[in-house]
């Protein structure tokens, strides 16, 4: 009995999401369903391809080697739906980007705003996480990171540099005395990531600046911002986020002044999209205009 390509689909849900209940989630089936099929192609292939367990469902080595070819099964016949799409002036259908929340909520807006005018029907959807995006469990169809990645099968383009600078509230400076040399953020209090929730190395931006306890923090940006904004003490912020928080001012510029870089990464089977590639060049080109504005002149 040969396997069938909806089973597959069904396998790939299963070993991303490792449990039948979540697997139907994504495909709107019932899990007892899901179940079935996946006993179906293993009966089809004559082999175990998960570990079950109550902890959920995982890969067996054969389910692993299952697991490659099924991914380039999906590739092919996406690529083909894109090629028989055939050329359009606007772009149309469903993207969804994932991003960290800097971006997603201090960038994507204006970009994507801009992106859905020129193409009506166009269906665009952010997801802001303060993790990175998983594209193998295909959590979104392209990821916004601030490292580069070194996964195989994956498309990654750099899209611009941003600058982050030392901020407070012209307040809480009023309150507590300027800061002069980075020796006086010795007992100040500093507003910062969760040091344990940094899911990116090049988010340690307060460990480069010797700084050992963060009194406040969170692994949001958009929260770290509102508790610099409230007073609550000093922070790295990106440059790109002070023109929407005009109470803030930035602190020993001449001194700390950190750069870090966006990359677009997507799937390599995604580069025989011509749909997918044009989105794709008009966010990055639509990112890099969009830091250029809000950072203004170096």
């Amino acid at each position: 009995m040969e396997p069938h390509w909806d089973d597959m689909k069904i396998f790939l849900a299963v070993a991303r999401e490792q449990s039948l209940s979540g697997a139907g989630r994504v495909l709107k089936l019932d899990p007892a369903t899901a179940g079935r099929r996946i006993a179906r192609l293993e009966a089809a292939m004559k082999v175990a391809l998960f570990a079950k367990s109550p902890q959920g469902y995982t890969l067996s080595a054969a389910g692993e080697r299952m697991l490659e070819y099924g991914e380039q099964a999906e590739a092919a016949m996406r690529a083909a739906s894109h090629a028989l799409d055939g050329p359009s002036e606007s772009l149309s259908g469903q993207v969804r980007i994932g991003a960290p929340d800097g971006c997603a909520n201090f960038l994507l807006p204006q970009v994507c705003t801009r992106i859905s005018a020129e193409n009506p029907d166009l269906d665009i959807q952010i997801v802001a996480l303060p993790r990175v995006i998983n594209l193998s469990r295909r959590e979104a169809d392209m990821a916004i990171t601030v490292s580069q990645p070194t996964a195989r099968q994956l498309l990654v383009e750099k899209i611009t540099d941003y600058r982050l600078s030392l901020a407070a509230s012209r307040g809480h400076l009023r309150k507590v005395g300027p800061v002069e040399t980075l020796a006086d953020l010795q007992g100040r209090h500093l507003v910062g990531y969760i040091p344990d929730m940094i899911f990116d190395a090049e988010l340690d931006y307060l460990t480069d600046l010797g700084v050992a306890r963060v009194q406040l923090a969170s692994n949001s940006v958009s929260v770290q911002l509102k508790m610099i904004v409230s007073g609550a003490g000093l922070g790295v912020v990106p440059d790109f986020t002070l023109p929407a928080h005009g109470r803030l001012r930035k602190i020993l510029a001449d001194q700390v002044s950190l750069t870090r870089s966006f990359y677009l990464v997507r799937h390599q089977s995604d580069q025989r999209s011509a749909r997918l590639n044009r989105f794709a060049d008009s966010l990055c080109a639509g990112l890099r205009e969009e830091v250029r504005r809000l950072e203004g002149p170096a």
